[in-house]
């Protein structure tokens, strides 16, 4: 039903890059055609690929989120203060995310099927024993992660090459390594359909001295 719908070019508007990656890898990817972009070598490694596959606002417009933060901090602030001082009623009702069915299903004992990030403890054959995000099944007991079996080889090797850049993001992180962060940018898939190894370690030093101040752990 997918494919047919994607030959309707009114339906393939709407999530330009998920479609690609269902007609040429076999699925539907869960997220959304603006994130999706940026993490995979495809989509936003020239000018008119950009034009071609990216769409305004969510649908992976270039600086959409940068130029809209500050609009949106500062709205989301005037909210808050607004509830503060009591004249915005704070929300009661329950919202999209699992948080509440999760504590209803430990305390209550209502089982709740989500979608969780999870340590891959058998969960997905063929990757490594990170974070991965499946099935779950949520009741006193805890939170239990669903078997999933084996992803498609082509699936798994795109969701590896991204394991990998962020075990050594972690690596960094744990062991204080400014190297161990370089590599982890040299081995992002879209840094490396665009730079060079020698352009990614100059742009890797010119972002470091610029973000020196947030990060002192880091002398």
């Amino acid at each position: 039903l997918l494919r047919e719908r994607a030959r309707d070019p009114d339906i393939y508007e709407k999530d330009p890059v998920r479609f690609e990656v269902m007609q040429h890898l076999g699925a539907f990817v869960t997220e959304s055609s603006g994130h999706f972009s940026e993490y995979v070598p495809y989509f936003r490694k020239r000018p008119e690929l950009i034009n071609k596959y990216t769409r305004p606002g969510y649908l992976g417009e270039s600086g959409f989120y940068a130029n809209n933060w500050p609009r949106w901090r500062r709205e989301n602030d005037e909210q808050i203060e607004a509830m503060l001082r009591g004249d915005r009623q704070i929300p009661a009702g329950r919202s999209l995310e699992y948080g509440a069915d999760i504590i209803e299903a430990l305390e209550c004992d209502r089982t709740a099927t989500i979608y969780g990030n999870v340590l891959n403890d058998g969960s997905i054959d063929n990757l490594p024993g990170g974070c991965v995000e499946v099935e779950c099944r949520v009741d006193r007991d805890g939170i239990h992660a669903q078997r999933f079996g084996r992803l498609p080889e082509q699936l798994a090797g795109l969701n590896r090459s991204h394991m990998a850049v962020h075990e050594l993001v972690v690596e960094a992180l744990v062991e204080r390594s400014k190297e161990k962060a370089r590599y982890a940018l040299m081995l992002d898939p879209l840094t490396a359909a665009i730079c060079s190894l020698d352009e990614i370690a100059r742009l890797f030093d010119e972002m470091w001295e610029a973000e020196r101040e947030s990060m002192p752990a880091f002398s």
